[in-house]
């Protein structure tokens, strides 16, 4: 028999019981928000998921959403400075559909990338990170200009090393630290010229979640399948889903591609 969301609520109140939080049961959406009371700052969770977890790891999947909320909690709380951290500051990739604002209502910093992504600035805390706002730049007097800058400069510093497999004559080359930034490195353009300095087809470049940075020196009709499968279960599996569409690098620029199951990609010149 499994768990209810009632029996779930139940537990997670127990292990956020301390009295400077509060928690909300919502039986309509099926979720549990745990919060600061003082600022009403905090974090929904989706009980049907978190159950389905529960129901393969049991109290390990608990033990691993109560340190990722405690930990969020804990950094809601604190004022982040920016002076003096500079080398903690980059850049992460989301999707064009992701929100321009906190959800405390702050503007987010942000520049456009693509038709599908988009980048944001985040100041690495350690075990997570804080987006950086509108009102973080004003309270220390900092230019937009300059956290992009250092992000950009920060992200060409990240380790490179890939894996590569070579399947139906097409090479695919993966990238996953594990680091927070894997699909931040899309924004290294010394990268991107290395790559297609040394790719002998079409090279594709995908950025389905969060923790992936998938290259692809594509040969045939087949390396376009198998691309568009890989990036389908990223996409899926990944815990910051980005986008399951891959680009195509030429001349500097990204194009988005649909893929269709056995026809290579239309381009605008053919």
């Amino acid at each position: 028999m499994s768990m209810t969301s009632i029996e779930m609520k139940r537990k997670l109140r127990e292990r956020f019981s301390e009295e400077h939080w509060q928690t909300h049961f919502d039986r309509d959406k099926d979720t549990f928000r745990i919060e600061w009371k003082d600022t009403e700052q905090g974090v929904t969770i989706s009980l049907p998921g978190l159950i389905s977890k529960w129901e393969n790891r049991k109290e390990k999947a608990l033990d691993e959403i109560e340190a990722h909320i405690r930990e969020a909690l804990r950094i809601m709380s604190e004022e982040q400075q920016l002076e003096g951290k500079e080398n903690q500051i980059f850049p992460v990739i989301r999707s064009g559909s992701f929100p321009k604002e906190s959800k405390a209502g702050e503007k987010l910093i942000y520049t456009d990338h693509t038709a599908e992504t988009r980048i944001y600035y985040a100041l690495d805390l350690g075990k997570s990170y804080k987006l950086i706002d509108e009102n973080m730049l004003e309270r220390e007097n900092w230019e937009e200009q300059r956290v992009k800058e250092i992000a950009s400069f920060n992200v060409r510093k990240l380790s490179t090393e890939m894996k590569q497999d070579d399947v139906a004559g097409n090479t695919f080359y993966f990238l996953s630290s594990k680091d927070g930034y894997d699909a931040s490195r899309i924004l290294n353009e010394a990268l991107l010229e290395e790559m297609r300095a040394n790719t002998t087809g079409e090279l594709a470049v995908g950025v389905p979640n969060q923790d992936v940075l998938l290259f692809a020196d594509i040969h045939n009709e087949m390396g376009y399948d198998i691309l568009a499968q890989m990036m389908m279960q990223f996409f899926a599996e990944g815990q910051i889903p980005i986008t399951s569409l891959p680009f195509l690098y030429e001349d500097k620029h990204l194009e988005p591609i649909f893929i269709l199951a056995q026809k290579k990609p239309k381009r605008d010149k053919e």
